[in-house]
């Protein structure tokens, strides 16, 4: 991998021709509506006409300008333009059919505003439309009577329309599609424009007279060419030809309503087989990062790897020794008890507990009083049953842990106590801040071997300049309100401008459209979770008095409650739906009951049990920790419509 330098001669290339000229044809459907019954001094006939279609032949010569990914630009056609059609036959008094059939031409000017609102083939046109008529005459047949199929047949009318307009002024708008028929290796290059378009009845009509008046459905194409300029190629001037240079720039939409979730802190620490050190996933800071450390900016202190699904909860439950930390140093005279379990023994386990008291101390300088240890073979709760016979294998990853207790109010979740009792949750919202998944990133893989340094010039639709870098990363992002300031979102081109070791010069351009990221101003809507250990339904009991005096005050008048049972992959599917739709009815009823005893019957329940469906899971299954946080029910709340 690198770059590669070419002296050798290559094929020239030319730039996409601005401006074209060609003959556009089409044929024009028109349909006649309004009245038409004297057609001159000479001829009034006995029954009105009214509607009538017909098709006639639009061909004109075509100019036009566009410059290659921009919006605006302009066409002009003059041509000829026939408008003729039959009326729809009619019944005289007499019980004769009459049909009449006009023959009505014009010379046609029509300057038409390019626009391609995406900046590439597709376009949409609009302007006035000038036209001279040309001829405007008619044929007029009176058939006979059916009832006297003997009768002479009346011999037809040929002439001209009275009081015909000399010049119309219209309208039209239309849209087409380019399709190039020569590459950019040819200097003269031709497009097929297909196009369709629609001149309204507005000032279209024929005569000054009566009320006859014309709309056209226009269909057709352009065949056009132009004149490309021919780009700088590398047998005038050896160039560089880095590896691929992009640019991703977020559409940036906010528009899912903003999420306040109480996410549970699952008070186990999970070991892998075989080991006593607390495993990598978990994020381990060291002492300089500890007074950076803010339970509500999980975000700068990520795990390094994520399973990729419901990143944002895992990011908690990873930071879980770094919040008891930051909570045990806030709350001094807290103090908790770390269990640890192994199919080793008590000896193997209390190892592993001492793995997280050294953390503790050593990092957050807790003192060491304040943690006591224990060692156990099973622990106090434990997924493998007396008698059971599946999945023994995940059953002990999740056996084999440090289980974090504590009698201490400020670390325990509002209405607990005792050794079971869950730790605090975590309340998570959407970024207030730009996230960097919002920035706009600039991505020049190889850029360290290839080049000395690069810089990034971002220019906006005026040609106003701005300048970024030096840059020797094989990255680099900048926040869309660095580029657009005050702006919204606006077009640009990114240029890439690098160094080699050599002292030559590599540039290359990009085109983006940049939004700016705002917060979701949509209407908040509020997340609960209730975790259970494995096959035990207890945990309800102990969420009743959270669910009731906190999670209950919380659902908003005519609001909509959105219940979700879950269950991880171990154990018998049926069983799995069963006991994850019983545990989300469990809740229900909890809630159900709370806003009775309220005097509330304004909300909208909804409950589903998805089992170990791992379509619908909130998270993984590959971890233990993963499937323990899938043994939940996820309570949603959201706001009146």
């Amino acid at each position: 991998m690198g770059v590669q330098f070419s002296s050798q001669a290559q094929e020239t290339v030319f730039t996409r021709p601005s401006w074209y000229f060609g003959v556009a044809a089409g044929s024009n459907l028109n349909f006649y509506r309004g009245t038409t019954q004297n057609l001159n001094a000479d001829l009034t006939v006995p029954a009105a006409f009214h509607n009538g279609f017909g098709s006639g032949l639009f061909i004109a010569p075509s100019i036009e300008y566009y410059k290659p990914k921009t919006v605006l630009g302009f066409i002009f056609q003059a041509g000829f333009d026939d408008r003729s059609a039959s009326f729809d036959q009619v019944m005289t008094v007499c019980n004769c059919p009459a049909d009449l059939k006009t023959k009505t031409t014009y010379l046609t000017i029509e300057p038409s505003l390019r626009i391609a609102p995406f900046r590439n083939d597709f376009y949409i046109y609009g302007g006035p439309r000038f036209a001279f008529n040309l001829e405007n005459s008619f044929r007029y047949q009176l058939g006979i009577n059916p009832d006297f199929p003997d009768q002479e047949p009346t011999p037809a009318v040929r002439g001209d329309f009275s009081d015909t307009r000399e010049s119309i002024i219209s309208m039209q708008v239309g849209m087409g599609y380019d399709i190039m028929l020569s590459s950019v290796k040819n200097k003269t290059q031709f497009v097929v424009s297909p196009y369709v378009a629609f001149h309204p009845y507005f000032g279209q009509n024929p005569r000054s007279s009566e009320s006859w008046n014309v709309s056209t459905l226009r269909v057709g194409a352009v065949l056009k060419f132009g004149q490309g300029k021919e780009i700088e190629s590398l047998t005038k001037e050896p160039t560089i030809k880095p590896y691929a240079f992009s640019v991703n720039s977020p559409s940036n939409e906010n528009t899912s309503p903003s999420v306040s979730e109480t996410f549970p802190l699952r008070n186990y620490v999970f070991f892998d087989l075989g080991s006593t050190e607390i495993p990598s996933r978990y994020v381990l800071l060291n002492k300089n990062q500890v007074k950076d450390f803010k339970e509500d900016q999980l975000e700068t202190t990520k795990p390094i790897n994520l399973s990729g699904r419901s990143d944002r909860g895992m990011v908690v439950y990873y930071n879980i020794l770094n919040i008891l930390g930051d909570r045990m140093q806030k709350n001094p005279s807290t103090t908790i008890k770390l269990v640890g379990s192994s199919e080793k023994g008590p000896e193997d386990a209390k190892v592993m507990a001492e793995s997280v008291k050294s953390y503790l101390t050593s990092v957050f300088e807790i003192a060491p009083a304040r943690i006591t240890v224990e060692g156990r073979t099973k622990p106090k709760l434990p997924s493998e049953q007396v008698g059971g016979t599946l999945e023994l294998e995940l059953l002990r990853q999740g056996d084999r842990r440090v289980s974090i207790e504590s009698s201490s109010p400020e670390l325990l979740m509002e209405f607990q106590s005792g050794s079971n009792a869950p730790l605090k949750p975590i309340v998570l919202t959407g970024p207030k801040v730009a996230p960097q998944s919002s920035y706009v990133t600039f991505d020049l893989p190889g850029a360290k071997e290839a080049f000395k340094f690069w810089n990034v010039e971002v220019k906006d639709e005026k040609g106003t300049i701005q300048k970024y870098g030096p840059y020797t990363e094989e990255s680099a992002s900048i926040p869309t309100k660095t580029i657009l300031g005050t702006r919204e979102q606006g077009h640009y081109t990114i240029s890439m401008i690098a160094t080699t070791p050599d002292g030559q010069i590599v540039r290359e351009d990009k085109e983006a459209h940049v939004v700016l990221w705002k917060p979701s101003v949509n209407e908040e809507s509020m997340r609960y979770s209730v975790i259970y250990d494995f096959n035990n339904s207890e945990a309800i009991k102990i969420y009743e008095d959270y669910l009731s005096k906190i999670v209950t005050p919380k659902i908003p008048s005519n609001g909509r409650v959105v219940i979700n049972g879950y269950t991880d992959v171990i154990g018998d599917a049926a069983n799995n739906q069963v006991l994850s739709l019983a545990r989300a009815n469990d809740v229900k009823q909890i809630l159900e009951n709370s806003l009775l005893k309220a005097g509330r019957k304004d909300v909208t329940f909804t409950v589903k049990g998805n089992g170990e469906n791992e379509a619908l899971s909130p998270f993984d299954n590959k971890l233990p920790e993963e499937r323990f946080y899938n043994r939940t029910v996820i309570i949603d709340i959201f706001p009146a419509k």
